[in-house]
């Protein structure tokens, strides 16, 4: 008798949709303040796991009759850190998601500026509008510095 098995193995792994998520988070640029606290809680996590690898590497040289100090004043040190820098870490990782999206901001336009002018090189009545719009910004320029 014949049968058959049909069993379904997920296409992509559970880890690597996961980090997908994380990078749409932290590249979304709708949600400021969304993305900033889940870049400052990955920052702090890591810090934190930094000074647990520290401590817990100060631990190992102590003795048994230590050890069981040392494991508190760890995890105090721990909860301490998160305390401590919950706030800077949010604020520096805050002011550099608004620096990075100036700068994406800037190159964009920079961009979209090189593209016009190529077209306008070939195109005579695009270079006469940059023309008509320059003389005008100019004229402006020139009246507020009158008045």
């Amino acid at each position: 008798m014949t049968s058959f098995v049909h069993v379904d193995y997920p296409t992509q792994h559970p880890g690597v949709l996961r980090a997908q998520r994380l990078a749409r988070l932290l590249s979304r640029s709708g949600e400021h303040s969304e993305g900033s606290r889940a870049a400052a809680s990955l920052l702090l996590g890591a810090i934190v796991a930094a000074l647990l690898v520290v401590a817990n590497e100060v631990v190992d040289s102590w003795s048994e009759s230590y050890l069981l100090a040392a494991w508190i004043i760890m995890w105090a040190v721990a909860f301490g850190a998160l305390a401590v820098f919950a706030r800077p870490l949010g604020r520096a990782v805050a002011r550099f998601r608004s620096w990075r999206m100036r700068i994406t901001a800037r190159r964009r336009q920079a961009a979209e500026d090189e593209k016009l002018w190529r077209l306008a090189l070939t195109d005579a009545r695009v270079m006469a509008d940059i023309s008509r719009a320059m003389t005008a910004a100019a004229t402006v320029r020139n009246l507020k510095t009158y008045y």
